[in-house]
């Protein structure tokens, strides 16, 4: 296991002031599965007090009160927490009190699942009372002691789950995953900022579609508008899966982007409450990119997700069933809309949204991937799509006669005659358009 210098110096200087000292939770469990750990946190048999002298001053009291300190390394911030039992859980997300102890497997014993309440030490010795390895090795999830308990204490750790399932590729086991379902209604007690965070993680694991399909009732907790997709048939040639699977399935076939993977899940939220059935018995969802917007926005609200995160997934969940003429002109449009990144992750979500059609309609993706092409060359020419690339500026206009609103509103008009490929974009050009077009007084 390849502990960083500067957590093996933190090891050694606890040990060497007479206390037991370990790398503990997710840093041992992502060493262990061969992933480089995005931080490595301690746990140690000193109480707060005694890591801060231990520390001589170079150690910030960031938690006193669970136990908590920092110690800034050669590798980044580390932080030290005493071994600790939990107290009660009033509000079902943090300890009222803890109360700290000199046992390690006390300590390992209030943690989530085995795979995190395993420990290593300086010398690379693991403690591992619950067995966490093993459960790694037959990629199971497991909760340490009574599932009930720890979803009761910390709901969050529903999701938590959920997450190590798709990140990790982990399977609950049985007891793990009813208990899951069974307190799901505790995470309308968990706060909304960190229901998405935990979801964002969630939807960009290599497994998110196995997670979502095993706990759909989980998800309408907090997101109730998406349990209609459930087994709701879309009577339709063109689909070989319920909106909900459609949606699951497109999931998987999308770069792990946040975006692109709310978008995913999300584009067809409409359907059901926009669905039709004509004369001949077959389904329609006139609208249904509209609907799924405004059900997208109110959900991504809800959870307090980041404006332009949110305002991002909306542009992809609105355009994601406008046809884009895979040609210069067509691809040139949406660029003047949408910009490079968007409609990259748009012609991604496109993709992916055929790829989850019945086999025989999936004759899109030749089409998708000739625009992609288009897009590049483009760009690679560096085509004028948005204001900042015109050969013109409000000064030239202005030396034309314009003024006030009618230079934007040419500047605009002059932007739409390139992008359409009526003119070159060139001053001599654009200037004699607009000196030719200039507005009636």
């Amino acid at each position: 296991m390849n502990i960083p210098k500067g957590v093996q110096n933190v090891l050694k200087t606890l040990e060497t002031a007479g206390y037991e000292a370990w790398c503990v939770g997710g840093c041992v469990r992502d060493s262990l599965l061969g992933r480089v750990p995005e931080d490595w946190d301690i746990t140690t048999s000193a109480l707060p007090n005694e890591v801060m002298a231990a520390f001589d001053g170079r150690a910030l009291p960031t938690g006193l009160k669970h136990g908590t300190v920092t110690v800034k390394t050669e590798d980044g911030p580390v932080e030290i927490t005493t071994y600790r039992v939990d107290g009660a859980y009033l509000d079902h997300r943090r300890p009222e009190s803890v109360t700290f102890t000199r046992s390690i497997d006390e300590d390992l014993a209030r943690r989530d699942f085995t795979v995190n309440a395993m420990a290593v030490n300086l010398r690379r010795e693991i403690r591992d009372p619950f067995g966490g390895q093993e459960d790694l090795k037959y990629t199971t999830l497991r909760c340490v002691g009574d599932p009930d308990r720890r979803f009761q204490e910390d709901a969050l750790r529903i999701l938590r789950g959920m997450r190590f399932s798709a990140v990790l590729g982990l399977d609950e086991d049985n007891e793990t995953e009813h208990s899951m379902d069974r307190n799901r209604e505790l995470l309308r007690e968990i706060a909304p900022e960190r229901i998405q965070a935990e979801l964002i993680k969630l939807l960009c694991g290599p497994y998110a579609k196995e997670a979502l399909d095993e706990h759909p009732h989980v998800i309408g907790v907090f997101w109730p508008e998406v349990l209609p997709m459930l087994h709701f048939d879309q009577r339709n040639i063109h689909h070989c899966y319920d909106v909900w699977e459609h949606s699951t399935v497109a999931v998987a076939n999308t770069p792990r982007i946040p975006a692109l993977r709310c978008a995913a899940f999300l584009h067809d939220i409409g359907k059901p409450s926009s669905f039709t059935l004509d004369e001949n018995g077959v389904g329609h969802f006139y609208g249904h990119a509209n609907v799924s917007c405004r059900l997208t926005d109110a959900m991504l609200q809800r959870l307090k997700f980041p404006t332009a995160l949110r305002e991002q997934i909306l542009r992809l969940v609105e355009w994601h069933d406008r046809l884009i003429h895979p040609t210069p002109k067509g691809l040139r449009r949406a660029l003047r809309v949408l910009g490079e990144t968007d409609l990259r992750l748009l012609l991604d979500l496109k993709r992916a949204d055929n790829l989850a059609q019945a086999s025989a309609f999936r004759g899109r993706q030749e089409e998708i991937r000739r625009a992609g092409q288009i897009l590049d060359r483009l760009l690679e020419e560096d085509a004028c799509f948005s204001l900042k690339n015109l050969a013109v500026r409000g000064g030239d206009l202005l030396a034309l006669g314009l003024s006030g609103p009618a230079v934007g509103a040419m500047l605009n008009r002059l932007l739409d005659q390139v992008v359409d490929g009526e003119l070159p974009n060139e001053p001599d050009a654009l200037l004699k358009f607009a000196g030719d077009n200039l507005p009636q007084s």
